[in-house]
């Protein structure tokens, strides 16, 4: 059934960047493979799949802090490689230094993005709409992530946590980044995956929301519109 849009007027587009546009999941899958035959972690864990997901379980709970203020960069970096050596008995921060270096520099150079990233852009770029980015990511790798997918061509503004002093899903982001590029709410909206940090993070702040949700899960969220790939983005403005 074609989908029916009750339009109003919108001017300001804002996009999450990982998990919305960049393929977050894909591009980490690549870099900690990477990682994994560089270190010969096949020495210490089951196998790749059991390295990623001890990785990522305690990647997910250091972010948690870090988006709440309670733990900073550069303990994050490495202590989410050092916490994932733990749980297979080794012992070793140099190693969790070096693995967190490589990871922060190697993930920005992958190029994965989701499909009809570049058309639904093209579109709305050729439709006037006035593009942003909100990011959580650190400043040194969500701008080398867009130059290199060449996505930094579309957004006339990146905001991050680091730079607005204050991270999604807290309103005061999403007001320094209206404020920043002179937005009002009623005429903006915010793209994200992420049903806390970005749909009732900007619901939270007044402004709608368009929720991308490429794997169709359910939920009982009270969201704007909800699309589960970007070409739907061109049926909704």
């Amino acid at each position: 059934m074609e989908k029916k849009y009750n339009m109003k007027k919108y001017k300001h587009i804002f996009f999450d960047l990982d998990r919305t546009i960049w393929d977050f999941d894909e591009n980490s899958k690549e870099t900690l493979r990477e990682i994994y035959n560089k270190y010969q972690l096949s020495n210490h864990f089951i196998d790749f799949i059991q390295f990623c997901n001890t990785y990522h379980a305690n990647n997910d709970k250091l972010w948690t802090e870090y988006r709440e203020g309670k733990l900073k960069k550069e303990v994050l970096i490495s202590l989410r490689f050092y916490n994932t050596l733990l749980e297979v008995n080794v012992k070793n921060q140099k190693l969790a230094h070096l693995i967190g270096n490589d990871y922060v520099k190697i993930s920005p150079t992958k190029k994965n993005v989701f499909p009809y990233t570049y058309g639904a852009l093209n579109y709305l770029k050729e439709k006037k709409y006035k593009l942003y980015i909100i990011t959580n990511g650190f400043n040194e790798v969500q701008f080398v992530k867009m130059k290199n997918c060449n996505l930094n061509t579309y957004f006339s503004r990146v905001i991050t946590g680091e730079n607005a002093g204050s991270y999604k899903p807290n309103s005061k982001i999403f007001h320094f980044a209206l404020s920043s590029v002179h937005a009002k709410k009623s005429e903006s909206i915010m793209i994200g995956d992420d049903l806390e940090v970005d749909i009732q993070g900007a619901s939270d702040a007044g402004i709608d929301q368009v929720y991308f949700n490429p794997d169709n899960i359910p939920h009982n969220g009270e969201i704007t519109f909800e699309i589960s790939s970007l070409k739907e983005l061109m049926e909704i403005f």
